[in-house]
């Protein structure tokens, strides 16, 4: 009787210790959320601002956030809208609605396989002066979607920067699109030629002499279909069902 009642006093113990442990843990998580999410949003500042080359490390970010002017463009017209709060307003979760958002299909370049009808961007200066825009963009490459910012100078055509702040592809492979050197090779290329999408990576060094060196990137070494993902998801959020139409209302003062 003696060792019942030890076993059963175990096993009580035990069961009341998981029901403190599981209250502290979902307790923490509650009072963390608030800090994880501020945290994230913070993060996000930085990787906008690191993308468009403005990010000063050792400021503040809020602070230099202060110069961006951010909005929500209807990329079925290509125009900025009031159709969606800019507080709360989440792309993600656009992009799962089927109400704001299209199926792609043979489309889907990118891989996304829905593409949201409103986009948050982020534009430096005011009142139609931009002198620069920052594009959140995403696509597969070889084991993830990559998600990220592309930045443009004022003439919405040239890259600024181009920056992934979540992927899982394989490090020293895929994974170098998170390498200096890399992304430094982005600026002062060329989205557009004559009007079409024109961007690509390729494999081998490209030089001043290399024939469209303005709209080629090296691709990654050792990392072809990573490097594919990334030119598809550019390619695919320049284009008619990405930020064009935009784009070209922004150069044309029509946004």
């Amino acid at each position: 009787m003696a060792n019942n009642d030890s076993t059963q006093r175990t096993l009580l113990v035990a069961v009341v210790l998981c029901i403190v442990c599981a209250l502290v843990v979902a307790s923490a998580a509650v009072m963390l959320k608030p800090a994880q999410v501020a945290n994230k949003a913070l993060d996000r500042k930085a990787n906008i601002l690191a993308a468009a080359g403005l990010l000063v490390p050792g400021e503040s970010i809020e602070a230099q956030f202060e110069q961006v002017t951010t909005k929500i463009v209807d990329l079925r017209t290509g125009k900025f809208t009031d159709e969606l709060a800019l507080k709360g307003f989440e792309q993600a979760k656009v992009a799962k609605d089927t109400e704001t958002s299209i199926a792609l299909g043979d489309d889907d370049l990118a891989k996304i396989r829905r593409r949201e009808n409103f986009a948050m961007v982020y534009l430096i200066g005011k009142d139609g002066n931009y002198d620069k825009v920052i594009l959140p963009v995403r696509g597969y490459g070889l084991w993830s979607t990559l998600y990220g910012f592309l930045a443009l100078e004022n003439d919405f055509n040239t890259v600024a920067g181009l920056g992934f702040y979540e992927h899982g592809e394989t490090p020293g492979l895929g994974g170098e699109v998170d390498n200096p050197k890399w992304k430094a090779l982005w600026p002062g290329k060329e989205i557009y030629d004559d009007g079409d999408v024109a961007i690509q990576l390729v494999k081998g060094n490209v030089d001043s002499s290399t024939p469209g060196a303005a709209n080629k990137v090296d691709a990654l070494s050792g990392a072809t279909l990573t490097s594919r993902g990334v030119s598809n998801l550019l390619q695919f959020w320049m284009g008619e069902l990405g930020y064009q139409k935009f784009l070209s209302n922004l150069r044309s003062g029509e946004a």
